[in-house]
């Protein structure tokens, strides 16, 4: 069985709170795993869960990179996409472009598309176009 998991189960993961929710969720998928299930995590998923910890629950970019870093190195998730491999860039919390524009960046090039932006700082990375302003 393969499981795709959704932001309110990785925020209670990540967060622990609130307690019922987060030990619930912990056991669900201990069993899960016990029984031979592979466990997913979606860019999407990644991007809101990152967005979520800082502004529901006060954690800075910085912090908020390492818990999904540690999500993906010392538990049974797995990032369905990019999330990986783009949590693993050098100065992530104060790159420009940010996480998340890395992250968009990353699931275009995994599907051989070209990013098309307005936005100067993604200019720098592979196969962006940045588009000139009318």
């Amino acid at each position: 069985m393969r499981v795709g998991l959704d932001s309110s189960v990785v925020v209670r993961l990540l967060t622990g709170e609130p307690a019922p929710l987060a030990l619930g969720a912990a056991r669900r998928i201990e069993a899960a795993c016990a029984a031979g299930a592979s466990l997913f995590v979606s860019d999407l998923v990644v991007a809101e869960c990152y967005f979520a910890l800082q502004y529901h629950y006060g954690v800075g970019k910085a912090e908020a990179l390492e818990a999904l870093r540690r999500l993906f190195r010392e538990s049974p998730l797995r990032p369905l996409g990019a999330a990986g491999e783009v949590l693993e860039q050098p100065s992530l919390a104060t790159a420009r472009p940010g996480f998340v524009d890395r992250l968009i960046h990353a699931g275009y090039r995994s599907a051989a598309m070209e990013t098309w932006t307005f936005e100067k700082s993604a200019a720098k990375l592979p196969a962006v176009r940045l588009l000139a302003e009318p």
